[in-house]
């Protein structure tokens, strides 16, 4: 056994007694994840520390770390956003925060989204944009130029954050969230300063948010739906930690707090990635006005609209978010981005 695969074996041994990872080991275990060959043991390592449950200071730390290893880019505008799922939510909706980036962005609001493709859905927000037409291996220039020029960027995970294929199918052949859905998000390679992020179980709420105050946001909210969404909820209520400089506040919203008393019909769920990008595409077009799948889109896209500082209120910025909408501003934003892909 190699040194990665022994210090990989001390780790699931401390997990299965119950035992955290002390700060000074975290460089050394990730080392060790991002390192091993071992796609068993590393399995079994991330199921030993889902089934230990995951603690605020490990959170930090690796966040912090992966924060301090990745590829930045840096952007002239001072106010921008990031809208996130961490996956792994009972509920498996479309990609509803990829389709809300474009809201967000015709609304005038730049946009830095940061993700992967799927490790445990149907379909991640790399899945979906690769079926739009959107590069992803595009590199940090052009992201950067994408995010000062048009207003919106994706940022591929891998071309941002070293980690390894191995680690990546071995969170696959799990088949279940771990503690790299919780990381993606807090690690966004532009540091946007506002983030929305949907997180699968109600636990992760106030954790993920003290580690993201830790971290320095401005004002963002990390979001719970009861039905099991790492979104805000159409039905139901959504629980919400808002961190606004340092200080977090727990409070619960529903659809009614943006103005939206009845929809018709089902959100879609279980989608693949070109189910999604015809979903996402048709919205944007206007030919899904009034459903479900827009609703919840524009509700996601009005909290990241809000929490920017771009609104007042929620009902205010749910309808700066259908204006972004009926007018084709964010269809715009998605066809330049695409556009982009193609040169």
């Amino acid at each position: 056994m190699d040194s990665a695969d022994n210090t990989l074996q001390f780790h699931l041994d401390e997990f299965r007694g119950g035992r955290s990872v002390a700060a000074e080991k975290v460089p050394a275990l990730f080392d060790a994840l991002i390192g091993s060959d071992n796609e068993d043991l590393l399995a079994d390592v991330l199921n030993g520390w889902n089934d230990k449950g995951t603690t605020e200071d490990e959170l930090f730390e690796l966040a912090s770390l992966m924060r301090s290893r990745m590829k930045r880019i840096d952007s002239r505008h001072e106010t921008f956003v990031d809208v996130v799922g961490t996956g792994g939510s009972e509920s498996k909706t479309f990609n509803v925060s990829t389709a809300a980036a474009f809201v967000i962005a015709g609304s005038g609001l730049p946009v830095a989204k940061h993700g992967n493709r799927a490790a445990t859905s149907s379909s991640g927000s790399a899945d979906a944009l690769d079926e739009l037409g959107i590069g992803l291996e595009m590199g940090q220039a052009d992201a950067k130029r994408h995010l000062d020029d048009i207003g919106i960027c994706f940022m591929f995970a891998p071309r941002y954050h070293s980690l390894s294929h191995h680690l990546a199918k071995a969170r696959r052949s799990i088949g279940k969230p771990t503690i790299f859905n919780n990381l993606g998000p807090l690690c966004n390679p532009a540091s946007a300063p506002h983030q929305v992020i949907g997180v699968w179980s109600e636990v992760l709420v106030e954790k993920t948010a003290n580690v993201l105050a830790r971290l320095g946001t401005k004002r963002s909210w990390i979001v719970y739906g009861e039905n099991g969404l790492d979104e805000i909820a159409l039905t139901g209520k959504t629980q919400v930690a808002e961190i606004n400089d340092g200080r977090v506040t727990k409070f619960s919203i529903s659809a009614s707090d943006f103005g939206v008393d009845w929809v018709g019909g089902e959100v879609p769920s279980n989608c693949s990635a070109r189910e999604s990008a015809a979903l996402i595409e048709e919205m944007l077009d206007n030919r899904r006005v009034g459903d479900a799948a827009e609703t919840i889109v524009l509700i996601n896209a009005a909290a990241a609209i809000y929490v920017s500082g771009h609104a007042d209120g929620l009902p205010e910025a749910f309808a700066i978010a259908e204006t972004s909408i009926r007018t084709g501003n964010a269809l715009e934003k998605l066809n330049r981005l695409r556009a982009e892909g193609t040169k």
